[in-house]
C-alpha cells in the first residue's frame, strides 16, 4: 500500500509541474487562413476585355484611295492630336495602335471628339471603320448640320442597322434613312457623309444607303449620352471598333452623278 501510495503522490507531483507549466507559457496565437498567392491570377472582367483586344487580320488591310482631291486628313496615323476621349459614363481605353484608332468596348459607349475648327455646312468627311469585338454599331459618327448635329449611325440597333439619327424626332432605326445590311466583323468599312444646304448623303463603301432631302425637316441627334458626341465626334455602342484614315474636304453641293 505505501508503494502504490508513492507512486500516486510521484504521479500527481509530475501533474502539477506540466500544469504550471503550460500556465506560464504564452498562448500561441491562431494559425491564419494560408493565402495562395496566384502569380497568374486573373483580371477583373472589364480589364480580361481590355487585354484580350486583338485587331483581325483583315486589319492589315491597305486602305483604299480616297476618289477626288481636297481632302484633309483628321487623324496622324501615330497620336490622338486633335482629338480628345469623349467623357462618356461607363467608357472603355481608346488608344493608337499602328495606324488604328481603337475604341475599347463600353458600357455602353466610348468615344472621341474632335477639338479643331470643322465646317457646319457643305462638307464630305469619309473614314474607315470595323467591328473588332461585340454586336452594335461601331461607327456613330456625329456631326454638325448648320446649327443643328445629326449622327450616322453603322450597325446598330442588334448589328445591321444604318441610318440617321434623328429627322423630326425618329431616330434611325424608324424615319426614311432607315436600312438593313449585314457588317461582318473584322473587316473594313469606307463611310462617307456628304452635308449639303438642303441633303445629307451617305455611302457605305461604293453603295450609296443614304439619300435624304433635309429641307422641312428638325434635326437633331437622339436625345441621350449621344450629345456628348457633338459637335463632332465617333463613338461605338457596346463595341470595340477600329478607325483609320479620317479625313474630310469642303464641297459645294449634293453630288454629282458617278459620284
Amino acid at each position: 500500500m505505501k508503494r502504490i501510495d508513492m507512486m500516486w503522490s510521484l504521479a500527481l507531483a509530475v501533474g502539477l509541474v506540466w500544469a504550471a507549466g503550460c500556465a506560464s507559457e504564452p498562448a500561441k496565437p491562431a494559425l491564419a487562413p494560408t493565402v495562395q498567392h496566384n502569380e497568374t491570377a486573373m483580371p477583373a472582367p472589364a480589364a480580361a476585355a481590355e487585354l484580350k483586344v486583338t485587331l483581325p487580320p483583315g486589319a492589315a488591310k491597305p486602305p483604299v484611295p480616297f476618289e477626288g482631291e481636297g481632302w484633309q486628313a483628321m487623324f496622324d496615323g501615330q497620336t490622338l492630336a486633335g482629338w480628345r476621349e469623349t467623357k462618356f459614363a461607363g467608357h472603355g481605353e481608346v488608344r493608337c495602335r499602328d495606324g488604328v484608332i481603337i475604341l475599347s468596348m463600353g458600357d455602353p459607349f466610348t468615344g472621341i471628339n474632335w477639338t479643331n475648327d470643322f465646317p457646319t455646312m457643305n462638307y464630305e468627311v469619309a473614314l474607315d471603320a470595323m467591328r473588332v469585338m461585340g454586336s452594335d454599331f461601331f461607327c456613330g459618327l456625329t456631326v454638325p448640320v448648320g446649327t443643328n448635329f445629326c449622327s450616322l449611325i453603322v450597325g446598330g440597333w442588334g448589328g445591321s442597322l444604318a441610318g440617321i439619327s434623328s429627322l423630326d424626332g425618329m431616330d434611325a432605326s424608324e424615319n426614311e434613312t432607315t436600312k438593313f445590311t449585314s457588317f461582318e466583323t473584322g473587316r473594313w468599312y469606307r463611310i462617307r457623309l456628304r452635308v449639303t444646304e438642303n441633303k445629307i448623303e451617305g455611302w457605305i463603301d461604293k453603295e450609296k444607303l443614304i439619300n435624304v432631302v433635309t429641307t422641312g425637316k428638325r434635326i437633331s441627334v437622339r436625345a441621350g449620352d449621344i450629345e456628348l458626341s457633338e459637335p463632332f465626334g465617333l463613338a461605338s455602342w457596346q463595341t470595340t471598333a477600329a478607325l483609320r484614315e479620317i479625313k474630310y474636304r469642303r464641297v459645294t453641293g449634293p453630288a454629282g452623278k458617278g459620284e
